[in-house]
């Protein structure tokens, strides 16, 4: 590859920092595989044998002795340290529990609303004396907590939130008052971690700033509604919860009073990655249950294995799944090594990529069953209704955009006059479309890609859809140069935003595999053809994908420029 035109010493060492984070892929070591294959044999056994999942959806509870037989293999405390009681293991250790755990979707809801975010404020925000007081009956289930955010007004719009939270007159307590709705254990849970209003002074001005509580039920003033009925997850409690004039101690602010909305987005930013391995774990159960019955099922003197479109539905899951766990995998490596920047970005780029993956795979499965997979005498149903969720779950997915918060924090910056940082933070400068190669270190003599890989299309796949992102980068940054509704409101055009974020999630998406795949050959490990060969499917795909998304970007710059009367920027 050419070296970049005008690429600086500085820039090429932001790349160089940028290829060690994602390449080699990431692998555990030794001690740490052995403690996961310990832990993975009872969860499997366990799922396998105890967990009555169509009985949880028909009578819509999760059974006592289900619960405890969680608790006994220690499945609430996960991620809590060992100091506390809990597991104390790794996100990459985590997501491969999830792959599991999620063969049943309430459950999965269940011990998800508990540790990913009913308690991870406590983990990530709490102090010494509140981990002491509150961790250790979590690890062990026998407190169960719950994240309340949500409002009647406010849903992805977190910082809307009208829940009240005023200092008593002996300064000794805060009263709260609010109502939080669609609570995952909110019928049961002891523990609430809770986001109310709360008034801050700054710079000698009162003003509403959202704060973060440790709420116990014991407290009082707390009541749950009606368990909601709902389409999937029935299992699982979701219900209204009241707050009326609840005595919460001053001790048990979590971080500083008015830092809540920060700590709100950290829990939810820190737990997304998971739903990569959930989902990749379910669909593979599904390729397994669906292959049994299409090798068995005969038309036309054929197996239904035989026909082309049956088997292309199989190849949309099997290759759905592997991305799912390339970037799941990927991204709690990243979380796990010290010292890494925040990756918050890829989290959430692994869960639109699941969740809308999750939903078309599930489909293509009850489609191979037909009629059967439409009753309750099979689980496809009950995969698909349970499904649904995950793109509305933890910020939906309309919302989670990953550009958005990119693009405010770059548009910040440019009405300072920081063009320059405000470059840097698009990532690069703009690479001209006429014939300059775009090095990004895959291939030759210090490249990151095997060789093997790198002969195939896969880099030029790469290397084309990367060209695209810097492409779509340029315009958006005209965008807030030029004078105008543009300049504006850039954060509000969702479909353009939308199409930015689908082209950098295909980008992750092909860097994850063509991480692991590079990796799996390097360590010869068994079937790495096999995995060689999904990936030049999955980088064809996406590329293809890439191409109609950048063309559709291209045309809405167009429809903008010509209503805006700017000078005309596109491709």
């Amino acid at each position: 590859d050419l070296p970049a035109v005008g690429q600086g010493e500085e820039e090429r060492g932001q790349e160089q920092q940028t290829r060690t984070e994602v390449f080699p892929y990431p692998e555990i070591g030794n001690e740490e595989l052995e403690e996961i294959n310990q832990l993975v044999a009872p969860v499997e056994k366990f799922f396998n044998e105890e967990v009555d999942s169509a009985k949880i959806d028909h009578e819509a509870k999760i059974p006592a002795e289900t619960l405890n037989g969680l608790k006994e293999l220690g499945l609430f405390g996960i991620m809590i340290p060992e100091e506390f009681g809990g597991l104390g293991l790794s996100n990459t250790m985590y997501a491969r529990l999830a792959e599991i755990i999620s063969l049943d979707g309430s459950i999965a809801v269940t011990l998800a609303a508990h540790q990913a975010i009913g308690l991870k404020g406590i983990l990530i925000a709490g102090s010494e004396a509140q981990k002491q007081k509150y961790l250790p009956k979590l690890a062990s289930g026998e407190h169960i907590a719950a994240f309340c955010l949500t409002e009647p007004g406010s849903g992805s719009d977190a910082a809307s939130i009208q829940t009240r939270a005023t200092l008593s007159e002996d300064r000794k307590h805060f009263l709260l008052n609010g109502t939080k709705i669609w609570i995952s254990n909110g019928g049961f849970a002891d523990i609430m971690t809770v986001f109310a209003r709360t008034e801050v002074t700054v710079d000698g001005v009162k003003k509403d700033k959202i704060s973060a509580f440790i709420v116990e039920r014991a407290f009082g003033g707390i009541t749950s509604g009606k368990p909601e009925d709902k389409l999937g997850i029935r299992g699982s409690n979701t219900c209204e919860v009241s707050f009326d004039n609840a005595p919460v101690p001053v001790e048990n602010v979590l971080g500083e009073i008015g830092g809540g909305f920060k700590i709100a987005m950290n829990i939810l930013n820190s737990g997304r990655f998971s739903m990569g391995s959930s989902s990749a774990g379910m669909i593979k159960k599904l390729i397994e249950l669906t292959s049994e019955y299409a090798a068995t099922r005969k038309q036309f003197n054929k197996s239904l294995s035989e026909f082309g479109m049956i088997q292309e539905k199989f190849a949309v899951m099997a290759l759905n799944a592997f991305v799912m766990e390339s970037m799941a995998y990927l991204t709690a490596g990243m979380m796990d090594r010290p010292g890494l920047a925040d990756s918050s970005v890829e989290a959430a780029m692994v869960k639109v990529f699941s969740s809308e993956g999750g939903w078309i795979c599930v489909s293509e499965a009850l489609q191979v069953l037909g009629g059967l997979g439409y009753t309750k005498n099979y689980p496809y149903e009950r995969y698909v209704r349970d499904c649904r969720i995950l793109p509305i779950f933890e910020k939906s997915s309309d919302w989670s955009s990953v550009p958005l918060s990119f693009l405010c924090s770059l548009s910040r910056e440019m009405k300072k006059g920081n063009i320059g940082l405000a470059l840097g933070m698009m990532g690069k400068k703009l690479k001209s479309s006429f014939g300059v190669s775009v090095d990004l270190g895959l291939i030759g003599k210090d490249g990151v890609v095997h060789p093997s890989l790198a002969v195939r299309t896969s880099c030029k796949s790469l290397k084309d859809l990367s060209s695209f992102f810097y492409l779509v980068c340029f315009p958006e940054a005209q965008c807030f140069f030029f004078p105008g509704k543009c300049k504006e409101t850039i954060v509000d055009e969702q479909l353009i935003l939308k199409r930015v974020a689908d082209l950098v999630i295909n980008l992750y998406a092909m860097t994850a595999v063509l991480s692991r795949a590079s990796r799996s050959i390097s360590i010869g490990l068994r079937n790495h053809d096999y995995e060689v060969c999904k990936v030049l499917n999955i980088l064809r795909r996406n590329r293809s994908s890439a191409i109609k998304h950048f063309l559709e970007l291209n045309d809405h710059f167009v429809i903008i420029q010509s209503n805006s009367n700017l000078p005309n920027t596109h491709i």
